[in-house]
């Protein structure tokens, strides 16, 4: 098995232990509305900075007035954009991290893990970092089937679709460290770098 996220190819992580699992068996979708205004708070998923406050991401509200009738998602479940863009060819899946909770667009399908003592939260989020899920993707999103880069899609076969994870939850985690500590090292590395090449290129200013 090969995980690869940050443009970073993490290998040796496949043993026996790792299993297929249809992404219905261990999530539930939401549809929960945020009809009583529990959040006022109208999200957007970005590939780069996952699920974000509209205001904090364009400079300004995209949603309309009355955001009722949008799903209320909360902290820690999840949300799958089907908007493509150059850094998310086939959308993008994000978990709410940033905020205790937030409306989304009905256009976005929703869910949260099953049960959390079998399922790692921070394994299927890292998982979705990765083009891993792609492929799946691909398969169930007919020729042509694309609306404005919107594609079409329906939550039922998005639910069919397939991933490898390990049976072990222990497992999961540990992979999901691992995951993050090597792009928190290789971000690290990257900022390093820009700083020093930002150095060498700034023309120094002198005074006469």
């Amino acid at each position: 098995m090969i995980l690869s996220t940050n443009n970073t190819h993490i290998s040796g992580l496949y043993a026996k232990t790792w299993e297929q699992r249809k992404l219905g068996d261990i999530v539930d979708r939401v549809t929960r509305k945020n009809t009583n205004l529990e959040s006022e708070l109208p999200l957007t998923i970005s590939a780069q900075y996952g699920l974000i406050d509209q205001m904090e991401f364009f400079g300004k509200r995209i949603a309309s007035h009355d955001i009722s009738g949008y799903y209320l998602l909360n902290n820690g479940e999840f949300a799958y954009n089907k908007s493509t863009s150059g850094d998310a060819p086939w959308g993008a899946v994000k978990r709410l991290d940033r905020y205790e909770n937030g409306a989304v667009s009905t256009l976005y399908i929703t869910f949260a893990i099953k049960n959390p003592e079998k399922t790692d939260s921070d394994f299927l989020a890292r998982y979705y970092d990765t083009n891993l899920w792609h492929k799946g993707i691909q398969a169930i999103a007919a020729e042509g089937a694309r609306n404005h880069g919107l594609l079409n899609i329906a939550p039922m076969d998005f639910f069919d679709t397939t991933l490898m994870m390990p049976k072990s939850i222990d497992e999961q985690q540990a992979v999901a460290k691992t995951i993050t500590s090597v792009d928190n090292l290789i971000t690290l590395h990257q900022s390093k770098h820009i700083q020093k090449f930002t150095s060498q290129t700034t023309p120094k200013i002198t005074q006469k």
